[in-house]
């Protein structure tokens, strides 16, 4: 038995599962398909041609620990997924959320509030999207990636699984620390391999490669190869490996 609101308008040819919720005020497209226990909150916006796999959430309100950086003293606006996206099984999309056309959320990936991502871009299994970020159009963020709040990854980028991005250099010590939160940076064509640890405020310049199991202590320049612990110069990136020469 499923849950849908009155107020909500859903499109044509949609085909929904069994125990969904949708919520007031939602909006779904045409040709969607949205599968079995999914949650669908208060004003979300859902394009056409999306696919919502099982024990997904849409729209959720984030929490707050007592400690916490982050204040709820903002109103959030409603989480949009744009036409032709495919959204995976146990997933979790806050509000306040973008999300451009055809775009892919791999199962059990979660991406919060007040995050941005571009179009064609692959979000993976397991992966996640913190707080104030935003990720470009055709990037590839594969299973297992924690992109850290604050943090901006602009069009073309690769990241590899399990790298770990942060933006606290006082590592939750000292008051200090509330005027230095700061993200990293991956410019277009950016590429960071398997493992890799980028520290806070880090800018990796356009081309940029960071080899896999590095410690990025400083900024990759442009089509600059780095590796090692801490991470320095190897080599150029060879011609052929350009993007502009894709």
């Amino acid at each position: 038995m499923n849950y849908i609101s009155e107020s909500s308008k859903i499109g044509k040819n949609v085909k929904i599962g069994h125990f969904a919720v949708v919520e007031d005020s939602v909006e779904i497209g045409d040709n969607c398909i949205i599968g079995h226990n999914v949650v669908i909150h208060e004003g979300s916006k859902i394009g056409n041609n999306v696919r919502v796999d099982d024990n997904t959430v849409i729209g959720k309100t984030p929490m707050r620990a007592v400690n916490s950086i982050f204040k709820d003293d903002e109103e959030y606006t409603p989480c949009k997924i744009g036409d032709g996206c495919l959204i995976g099984a146990g997933v979790i999309i806050y509000c306040g959320c973008t999300i451009e056309e055809k775009t892919l959320v791999a199962d059990a990936a979660t991406i919060r509030e007040n995050v941005s991502i571009g179009v064609k871009t692959i979000i993976g299994r397991g992966a996640t999207v913190e707080n104030f970020c935003k990720v470009g159009s055709n990037c590839k963020i594969q299973t297992n990636v924690y992109i850290t709040a604050y943090s901006e990854v602009e069009d073309y980028v690769f990241i590899a699984p399990c790298v770990v991005t942060s933006n606290d250099n006082y590592a939750a010590r000292s008051k200090e620390r509330f005027n230095h939160f700061k993200g990293v940076t991956i410019k277009k064509g950016g590429r960071i391999g398997a493992g890799a640890v980028i520290l806070p405020g880090k800018v990796i310049h356009e081309d940029g490669f960071v080899a896999a199991g590095s410690v990025v202590t400083k900024d990759v320049q442009e089509a600059e190869i780095v590796a090692g612990n801490p991470a320095k110069k190897f080599k150029n990136v060879p011609e052929d490996q350009l993007l502009k020469n894709q």
